[in-house]
């Protein structure tokens, strides 16, 4: 018997080298004189799972329209990771309103220790080892931006000592 796939289920297609994965889809009703009229929106993360990511939010009357605006948006708003080896350079806090998300660096190995969101914004970006924790807030949608803020946020070694004005270690 083949599995129920639940709404909120993330969902992969390959799309070129960019992997599209769906992280949540939100319904939302409005009560009209003929009874109930649903809206639907997703939100989506892109990535070639090579250090570029992007996300997105697409609304529309039906789902698989809300998922391709979301996609398109994710596209538009895609950029490249700062990535050591399989897993980022340093330590980061990334903020998005009430949400704080910590994403740490962890040997090779570990693995993906992260939620549902921010593992689905990981992926997409190629990292393989890492250690998170989510702060505040548990909203879908600000946790996948406050993770994406984090990751926009990092620093190479050759980038902060041009900042600073000297070599370090």
């Amino acid at each position: 018997m083949a599995k129920q796939r639940r709404r909120d289920e993330r969902e992969e297609r390959v799309e070129g080298a960019m992997v599209e994965t769906v992280i949540k889809i939100f319904r939302c009703s409005t009560v009209v004189k003929g009874g109930r009229r649903f809206s639907f929106s997703a939100l989506v993360v892109v990535g070639d799972g090579a250090g570029r990511v992007g996300l997105g939010y697409g609304k529309a009357k039906e789902v698989p329209l809300s998922v391709e605006k979301g996609t398109k948006e994710a596209h538009r708003n895609a950029f490249d990771v700062k990535l050591k080896g399989t897993t980022i350079p340093h330590q980061v806090v990334g903020r998005y309103k009430a949400t704080s998300v910590l994403l740490k660096p962890a040997r090779p190995g570990t693995g993906l220790i992260a939620g549902s969101a921010v593992r689905a914004v990981l992926e997409a970006a190629g990292v393989k080892d890492m250690l998170t924790k989510v702060y505040g807030a548990g909203n879908t949608r600000n946790i996948a931006k406050a993770t994406l803020a984090g990751l926009q946020s990092l620093k190479t070694r050759q980038e902060m000592e041009e900042l600073r004005g000297v070599k370090i270690g």
